[in-house]
C-alpha cells in the first residue's frame, strides 16, 4: 500500500545506538525496542535503529508499531487510519492479507506495519497468534524492528520479548532511574527475553558533541 499521503517524519536521532556490528548477526532479525516507561523514547529509537539497518543492509527492513500508547508511531506519522498489525491477529471479517498492512512511506529506507484499526485493549497479545505473524515477517525481511512500546504500560512487550531474536532496552538520560531500569531488565529475563543491548537516549552534552566523540 502506498503511504503518500502520510505526514513525513522529524524525528530527532537518539543520542547513542551503538548496536549496528551486533547487529550484523545473520541470527538476529527480529528485534523488539522496548523500554521501563512510557516517553523514554521507544519510537523515536525504532525509526532510528530501522533507518541505520536499512543503510548498512543488503536485505529489506520492516519497521512493525506495536505500541498501544496514544501517540504510537502510527499516529505520528499519520498511519492511525491504515491496517496493519493488530488487524492481521484480531480481525476476522475477513483477515487482511500481510502485504495490505504494510506501507510505504515517502523519504523512509524503510517499510511500516502501522499499529492498526483494531481498538485498543479490545483483545490481547497471545504467543500463539503471534509467532506465525513474526515467523513469516523474518522470512520476508532481513531485519524486523519492532517498537513494542514499554514494559510498565502495557503486557504487549512482555509477550513479543520471548518470540524475537533480541531485544534493546532504551534507557532515557537523566529521567530514567537505574532501579526501575533493572526491574524493566528482569521481567525481561523472566519473560524468557535476549536482551542483546540498550540505547541511551536523550543525553543533554554540557561540552560540544565532537569533543565528547573525541574523548
Amino acid at each position: 500500500m502506498d503511504g503518500s499521503t502520510s505526514k513525513s517524519p522529524t524525528f530527532a536521532q537518539p543520542s547513542e545506538t551503538n548496536l549496528t556490528s551486533a547487529l550484523l548477526d545473520p541470527d538476529l532479525r527480529l528485534l523488539l525496542i522496548t523500554a521501563a516507561s512510557t516517553g523514554d523514547g521507544t519510537s523515536t529509537s525504532a525509526l532510528a535503529l530501522a533507518g541505520q539497518l536499512a543503510q548498512m543492509s543488503c536485505g529489506r527492513v520492516l519497521l512493525l508499531d506495536a505500541c498501544q500508547d496514544s501517540r504510537n508511531l502510527s499516529q505520528q506519522l499519520g498511519l492511525g487510519r491504515e491496517r496493519g498489525f493488530r488487524d492481521l491477529l484480531f480481525d476476522s471479517q475477513p483477515p487482511p492479507l500481510v502485504q495490505d498492512c504494510i506501507v510505504q512511506v515517502p523519504n523512509l529506507p524503510f517499510d511500516v506495519m502501522p499499529n492498526g484499526r483494531s481498538p485498543r485493549d479490545a483483545s490481547h497479545l497471545h504467543s500463539e497468534h503471534l509467532r506465525p505473524l513474526l515467523k513469516q515477517l523474518g522470512g520476508k525481511y532481513r531485519f524486523v524492528v519492532i517498537d513494542g512500546g514499554a514494559v510498565y504500560s502495557a503486557a504487549d512487550a512482555l509477550v513479543i520479548s520471548p518470540l524475537v531474536d533480541g531485544v534493546i532496552l532504551v534507557v532515557r538520560a537523566e529521567d530514567t532511574r537505574s532501579e526501575v531500569a533493572q526491574a524493566a531488565t528482569q521481567r525481561l529475563a523472566q519473560a524468557g527475553a535476549k536482551l542483546i543491548g540498550s540505547i541511551f537516549n536523550g543525553r543533554k552534552y554540557y561540552m560540544p558533541k565532537w569533543l565528547y566523540d573525541n574523548l
